[in-house]
């Protein structure tokens, strides 16, 4: 290990993190943030650039629908499966890695012959993969937490080394489609998902939770549908929040290449809001991993305000530039209130349906990022960029109020009650 690695282990394996196994988690959690990174990048070459405007909307389209629908009806079921099998949460994880990996090498194949028969069916079951990974993770999160690191911090620290991960792994993706094409993209990413699964076998045992094993769970909510007014407030502020992400992604990339930025040209532009929406996801979870609150419920509604305002301000003054700081925040606020509401699950649902009920979330947020995508699609063909905005920028104002007055009710209903 050369010294970019042993200082890479110093921070991973920090305040603890190595003695209860999160520096392990934080590691594996990286090399499976470079796979999808290099699995993103590589559809994005096949489906995308390479494709007239017109002709890549409805690719991209079809993509969103046929990745959503099944994934509703598939992924709500990942989680009650993961709490049944809380006994081989590594051999599960593992799973998840090395079946990403054989997907891969078909999906390469069905990009390289354009086999969309094959492509879209591979692509759906890398995404509820990807997404069982997550869920696993965040469950195992509070046995592997050290005791001076807080549930936000703990979670920033892992989505911080995520983010650097993907986007190197988004950076080497860049450059081996350019040489050789997005389906050599996919081969190399084969071996590193089959390494990962190896070592997926080598986390802490303590992390499968014996069947019987709930003493040290504090459940306040037992089924997953039913998580409380706590949870339900921060994943309805973070699926606002999705929503204008995705609004964002596709309605800003399709007026670009349709040349409505004018005066810039439209690949420095592409470039600015990548390197924004990367440089606010950073921002988040630094900040998260910064933190040290205890009430990662006023940063959810904190994120949700700060996404509004700035949409709300790139309404008003469209450019370029407005664009970048819209692009930035926007990311910022997805990563920071995503942080916040893990902490929030973590903390408030038993470890008997943790699984459950971070698979119903991971489902219903997927489902607002996609919705908002086909809404930033179909948008960015009828309307120019300020009305665009002011039309999204109406929602988030619109859920921010309604959330605000829910915990306000909430908050003086439980004031009453304890009188």
């Amino acid at each position: 290990m050369g010294a970019p690695g042993r200082a890479a282990r110093r921070l991973t394996h920090a305040h603890g993190a190595g003695r209860t196994g999160l520096g392990r988690l934080i590691e594996l959690t990286a090399a499976h943030s470079a796979g999808d990174a290099l699995v993103t990048v590589s559809l994005a070459g096949a489906l995308l650039f390479r494709l007239p405007v017109g002709q890549a909307r409805g690719q991209v389209a079809l993509y969103l629908v046929i990745t959503m629908l099944p994934f509703a009806v598939v992924a709500p079921f990942v989680g009650p499966v993961l709490d049944r099998l809380r006994s081989g949460r590594r051999y599960i994880m593992a799973s998840t890695l090395l079946a990403r990996g054989l997907l891969c090498w078909g999906m390469a194949g069905a990009v390289h012959s354009s086999d969309a028969i094959t492509l879209f069916p591979a692509a759906l079951a890398v995404l509820v993969l990807s997404k069982a990974y997550n869920v696993s993770r965040a469950a195992i999160m509070p046995s592997l937490l050290p005791a001076d690191i807080p549930l936000v911090t703990a979670n920033a620290r892992v989505a911080l080394f995520a983010l650097v991960s993907a986007g190197a792994g988004a950076g080497a993706a860049t450059a081996v489609a350019a040489l050789a094409g997005p389906d050599w993209v996919l081969r190399a990413t084969v071996p590193l998902f089959l390494v990962a699964g190896v070592f997926a076998v080598r986390l802490p045992r303590h992390v499968d939770a014996p069947g019987g094993d709930r003493a040290e769970a504090r459940p306040r909510w037992r089924t997953a549908l039913s998580a409380g007014p706590v949870v339900t407030e921060a994943m309805n502020a973070n699926a606002a929040v999705r929503v204008q992400s995705g609004f964002l992604v596709f309605f800003l990339l399709f007026l670009v290449q349709d040349g409505h930025l004018r005066g810039t040209d439209p690949k420095v532009a592409l470039g600015l809001l990548a390197a924004a929406a990367g440089a606010g996801g950073l921002a988040g979870a630094a900040v998260g991993s910064w933190t040290r609150s205890r009430s990662p419920h006023l940063t959810v509604l904190a994120t949700l305000a700060l996404a509004t305002v700035s949409t709300i301000a790139a309404a008003a003054v469209f450019n370029v530039w407005t664009a970048v700081v819209v692009a930035l925040v926007g990311a910022f606020a997805q990563g920071l209130g995503k942080l916040a509401l893990d902490a929030i699950i973590q903390r408030e649902i038993g470890e008997e349906v943790r699984s459950s009920t971070f698979g119903v979330v991971e489902t219903l947020l997927q489902i607002a990022w996609v919705l908002g995508g086909l809404l930033g699609l179909v948008m960015s063909l009828y309307v120019a960029a300020p009305a665009g905005l002011a039309v999204i920028s109406a929602g988030l104002a619109i859920s921010f109020g309604w959330l605000v007055a829910v915990r306000r009710r909430r908050l003086g209903t439980a004031a009453v009650e304890t009188v």
